[in-house]
């Protein structure tokens, strides 16, 4: 038995589950009734592999950061997600999850999205496949995003804001889950992280394993040895973070380190750094850590970067924690957009802030010359040039 592997029932260790309404239950049941034979089969696969390579762009290159590796005095590879179509690894989720919609007789999907890039994702594959899409997003993400929200209008995406709660990740994820709930026979719902009521977390880990996938041949190749001694990943829900460990989850040799958004400080009441703050209970549809009040009410996160201001992560993740396999650090916002304007003039490139939060994690712990750390780099800048610009410290 794999100690960090799913079991039948839909837990990770203590973690996972499906906590749902019975208005929901039809509809997680029939996705969990059908995504292993549909993923697993021949055809599925060989669709799902075909877009990556010629649509998505697989694979993403494993680069060496030369300058970065010298000022940490360590060996340090960016694995590029950030060089997807569409600029970030959540596309490789949409492009399968799209695939089983259309399997399973569905003809429009919703998504919920924070910093826009699963938005964006969605709906470059509604419009590839020719699907109806609605995307809900926090009215506040709106705001700070407003390029994404654009980009998902001229894909025909109809975006409709959250409006309630803090106006953020959280309320996007309740509305589409609402809508789902009253549109179950034609509608599918793509969960954007390894978040949600069971099958959604192995799901999603499952579609974004094709990152740790390349990293293990890429690293063949450049190194003679397809594990590396360290993988930093940032962790909100966490779906970039469980593609770029899963491979190396039952590999204890290959240490693990999530990056949470401890925002303004882990202390200062302005954070989401849920391994710190949080305990054990129910965030949409499965049993996780989140930060909730003594009487079990969530608590608003924050986090300078949209995609991670949320108030739990995967279980997966809380699985990871609980049973010391993954190191977590909290990252400010300072500390990463400090660490992601590092990266740009040492480099080049230009990262997403939530990106930012794993480069930071080399200013917080020290490794040794001779060790091969990948970091997933899990997207581009462009989306954050308006937040980089307003803290202006470059």
């Amino acid at each position: 038995m794999k100690k960090y592997d799913v079991d039948e029932r839909g837990y990770y260790g203590k973690f996972g589950g499906a906590y749902i309404p019975e208005m929901l239950y039809p509809n997680v049941e029939e996705l969990r009734s059908n995504y292993l034979s549909i993923i697993e089969s021949q055809d599925f696969k060989d669709e799902f592999d075909h877009l990556l390579r010629t649509y998505v762009g697989r694979p993403t290159p494993l680069y060496y950061a030369q300058r970065l590796s010298e000022k940490y005095r360590t060996k340090i590879y960016l694995k590029r997600e950030d060089l997807c179509h569409t600029g970030a690894h959540k596309v490789n989720n949409t492009i399968g999850q799209i695939l089983l919609a259309k399997r399973l007789g569905k003809n429009k999907i919703i998504a919920e999205t924070g910093a826009g890039q699963h938005g964006v994702a969605t709906a470059t594959v509604c419009a590839l496949m020719g699907m109806e899409c609605v995307v809900y997003m926090g009215e506040i993400d709106m705001g700070r995003q407003k390029p994404n929200v654009e980009r998902m209008k001229i894909l025909g995406a109809q975006v409709v804001p959250a409006t309630s709660g803090s106006k953020t990740l959280k309320d996007a994820t309740n509305e589409a889950m609402r809508h789902w709930i009253n549109n179950p026979n034609d509608t599918h719902y793509i969960i954007g992280s390894v978040v949600g009521p069971h099958p959604y977390p192995d799901m999603v880990a499952r579609f974004q394993s094709i990152i740790s996938v390349e990293m293990q041949k890429q690293l063949q190749e450049v190194e003679g040895r397809n594990t590396p001694d360290h993988v930093i990943a940032c962790v909100g829900g966490g779906s970039n973070a469980a593609g770029a460990f899963y491979q190396f989850l039952e590999d204890e040799s290959v240490n693990l380190i999530a990056a949470e958004a401890a925002g303004l400080g882990v202390q200062s009441g302005k954070s989401a750094a849920t391994t710190a703050l949080g305990k054990s209970g129910v965030l949409h549809g499965s049993k996780t850590i989140l930060m909730q009040t003594e009487d079990g009410q969530v608590i608003e996160p924050y986090s300078i970067s949209a995609g991670l201001d949320y108030p739990g992560i995967g279980p997966i993740h809380a699985h990871l924690f609980d049973a010391g396999r993954a190191e977590f650090f909290g990252i400010t916002d300072e500390e990463a957009m400090l660490a992601g304007v590092d990266l740009s003039k040492l480099e080049g490139i230009i990262p997403a802030i939530e990106s930012s939060h794993a480069l930071a994690v080399f200013n917080k712990r020290v490794f040794n010359p001779e060790e091969v750390v990948i970091v997933n780099l899990s997207g581009r800048g462009d989306k954050d040039l308006e937040t980089y610009i307003k803290w202006g410290k470059y």
